[in-house]
């Protein structure tokens, strides 16, 4: 319940986008820029922002910082949507940690002080981990697993489970928490890193299945989470599952399999000589099975993906 009283009469239209900067961010404020109904968007993010409508509100602040949190004090605040988290695997573990954790812990804060009535986080279907005796299909009542063998996204972890108690403590407010599979499009993320090098290097023997989903279709059901009444933990899935071997073909890209334990050591090595982006744990994606029941996105929030499978593939070649 927030601390202070709203003031009578108060509209709240304002929606504060961490991360606008991204491309993800970019892609969802135009979306509701372009689908405004008099509401402000205001965007947290210290990068710069490229072709920032005018009406768009960019602030380069800390999101830890006591600027971030002054932007909630009129009261007026609509929606956060949370999805400015660091991912740089390069960075240190304290580094993640303070941003990541400690950043959306003070977010929260705030809109717990100030009675914002709509938090929306995004996390990702990652969380889970890929493990070789996961079921078919993971709910989002599955244990959260990535931690396990993946030091650098426990504190992806932490936030979910951050934003999973601001569910349970603050009920005046409607938490929304989206775990989407694989985001592929113009994205700088790791699937999509992945899919762009001219050779892609594979796990000899292993051949798994692989959810994706078009970086459109995470704008869309991030917008569907602003609806009125919508609160709960969604995992948000594309148009189908299909083996990471189908998806090479259709991008025409030439697979390198390669045995996992030679694949582990090059990994390293280039790793440790900076020479690559992907983090040693990475090759479990492309070992083991991780995949999510979407069904109550699709009951609740009305989610249906817009983009086919080809389309979404294809969209990694996006600029």
């Amino acid at each position: 319940m927030s601390t202070r009283r709203r003031a009578a009469g108060a509209i709240r239209n304002k929606i504060i986008i961490t991360g606008i900067a991204g491309r993800l961010g970019r892609l969802l404020a135009r979306r509701l820029h372009r689908d405004s109904d008099g509401g402000a968007i205001i965007g947290i993010d210290r990068r710069e922002f490229p072709g920032r409508p005018r009406d768009i509100e960019h602030l380069k602040v800390d999101l830890r910082s006591k600027k971030a949190r002054d932007i909630f004090r009129g009261e007026d605040v609509r929606a956060l949507i949370h999805m400015g988290l660091m991912h740089d695997p390069r960075m240190t573990a304290a580094e993640h940690h303070s941003w990541n954790v400690q950043g959306t812990a003070r977010l929260l804060d705030a809109c717990a002080s100030y009675g914002v009535p709509k938090v929306i986080v995004l996390s990702s279907a990652n969380v889970y981990g890929p493990r070789p005796d996961n079921t078919q299909f993971l709910t989002e009542d599955a244990p959260l697993n990535a931690g396990l063998h993946f030091p650098a996204i426990r504190d992806l972890i932490e936030v979910d489970m951050l934003a999973s108690s601001f569910f349970w403590k603050q009920q005046s407010c409607e938490t929304v928490i989206l775990r989407p599979v694989h985001i592929l499009g113009g994205v700088r993320n790791a699937p999509s890193n992945y899919l762009r090098l001219p050779y892609v290097p594979t796990l000899l023997g292993f051949d798994p299945m692989v959810q994706v989903i078009h970086e459109l279709d995470v704008v869309e059901a991030i917008v569907r989470a602003l609806t009125p009444n919508v609160r709960g933990i969604f995992n948000v899935t594309g148009p189908g599952e299909l083996p990471l071997s189908t998806i090479l073909r259709e991008l025409e890209k030439p697979a390198v399999p390669i045995p996992h334990p030679i694949a582990h050591a090059v990994l390293t090595t280039l790793w440790r000589g900076k020479l690559t982006s992907f983090p040693v744990p990475e090759l479990d994606h492309i070992r083991y099975v991780c995949m999510v029941d979407g069904a109550r996105a699709r009951d609740q929030l009305g989610f249906r993906p817009r983009y086919t499978l080809k389309e979404t593939i294809r969209a990694v070649n996006a600029s």
